[in-house]
């Protein structure tokens, strides 16, 4: 802990950007007078979510404690920020004090808007109502999952954006993978309700999903938004949505229901002169700049750039940040830019992953030389990558600061 209040840059937030970016200023410059923001006490690999619910990893694998986490050289302020005074280069936070900064950076995550379902947060981890994006509620998941012989089993897709927008069908592929190789598979309806209209944003990867919604012979339901959930009667409400904007409330029953939640900014980003008419921070989506205020950048879930919600889209960005705000320090010459990368390992099936790598507008950036790794197409490999070598690499060399892979160009 530390008593200074004024910081040559101040970081809100400890989660994947903040301290990415924190270690990749301190690689670059060492005595950097750095300030991470964040209340947690504990930090959380969430891209293995998934695999808990899945069964292949245990919950306890994907936490660490924050502190165990921060880079050597900055600080750790435990406090959350409620407000921001840009134009006074201040923050104040929840313990009525404040903090005042040459340059900024925000990258607090996005906030899950569990309340934004009626009844959902009443029946949340009972009643067969799950979700694999809270570390609590994964494990239930994968005893629904194991428990589950015959029945409805129900997984839901909220409006975009969304972080991982690959998730909620990861969820239901794992699951009926399970179910299919347990000889299951022919007693269990799997109905998927999206509220958008197709299957995946990027249509290259597509076709070979739908391969594996016709193997286990799941049902898509496209614009249907979940608005309700009655645990106790295993109900839920969804409104569909036609093509000429017209709304109808639909009623379903489930033994079991993977529920995604609706998500936003964070409220006191939504609330604050940093953020769009959505609440999203508001930034150059290649420099990672706020548009308003020159000594503040943003990366990570809170941006309103359009690319993909994805740890490894924050891999990508927080050097590209590093590298701009010690550019406008004078340290660096030149700027970098972002391209927009994500990474969604789609996970398909036990074994086998979907390992879709897109940029702005779609653009396809494999990682891999396709005669490697064809991420149009399930592989080994790609499910090699996710199990083992992304956790490592998450924990030793992102939030470390090593940019393998991810070095920017600076032009």
């Amino acid at each position: 802990m530390t008593t200074r209040t004024h910081f040559d840059i101040v970081i809100v937030g400890a989660g994947a950007g903040g301290i990415s970016v924190a270690a990749s200023l301190l690689k670059r410059k060492s005595g950097l007078s750095i300030a991470l923001v964040d209340k947690s006490e504990k930090h959380y690999y969430q891209p293995g979510w998934t695999m808990v619910g899945g069964g292949i990893f245990d919950a306890a694998q994907t936490e660490r404690t924050t502190p165990s986490l921060i880079p050597d050289g900055a600080n750790w302020i435990k406090a959350a920020v409620t407000e921001f005074e840009p134009d006074n280069n201040t923050v104040r936070l929840d313990d009525n004090s404040q903090l005042t900064y040459e340059r900024l950076i925000v990258a607090p995550g996005l906030k899950l808007n569990w309340e934004g379902v009626e009844g959902l947060t009443d029946t949340l981890g009972l009643n067969g109502v799950t979700s694999n994006y809270r570390y609590d509620l994964a494990p239930y998941t994968w005893k629904l999952v194991q428990g589950l012989k015959s029945g409805r089993a129900l997984f839901t897709q909220p409006p975009m954006p969304i972080k991982c927008a690959g998730a909620p069908q990861k969820a239901m592929y794992l699951s009926a993978d399970y179910w299919l190789r347990q000889g299951l598979l022919k007693n269990i309806d799997i109905e998927f309700y999206n509220a958008g209209g197709a299957l995946f944003g990027v249509s290259d990867y597509v076709p070979a999903l739908m391969e594996y919604v016709k193997r286990y012979e799941a049902e898509l339901k496209f614009s249907h938004n979940l608005v309700k959930i009655d645990g106790e009667a295993r109900k839920a409400w969804f409104v569909k949505s036609d093509s000429d904007g017209n709304k109808e409330t639909v009623e379903t029953e489930f033994d079991m229901i993977h529920v995604c939640p609706p998500q936003q900014a964070p409220d006191f980003i939504r609330s604050s002169p940093l953020a769009d008419s959505a609440g999203w921070v508001d930034v150059d989506q290649q420099t990672l700049r706020h548009k308003r205020y020159d000594n503040i950048w943003s990366l990570g879930d809170v941006i309103n750039a359009p690319n993909a919600k994805t740890a490894a889209a924050a891999r990508k960005q927080a050097p590209i940040v590093a590298c701009n705000v010690l550019s406008d320090m004078g340290v660096l010459k030149g700027h970098a830019h972002y391209n927009g990368y994500g990474s969604c390992p789609l996970t398909v099936e036990r074994g086998k992953i979907v390992l879709a790598e897109f940029g702005y507008g779609g653009k396809l950036l494999p990682s891999m030389p396709t005669w490697l790794l064809e991420g149009r197409q399930p592989t080994r490999l790609a499910w090699m990558l996710k199990k083992d070598f992304l956790p490592w690499l998450y924990w030793n060399g992102m939030l470390k600061g090593r940019e393998w892979l991810v070095k920017p160009d600076v032009v």
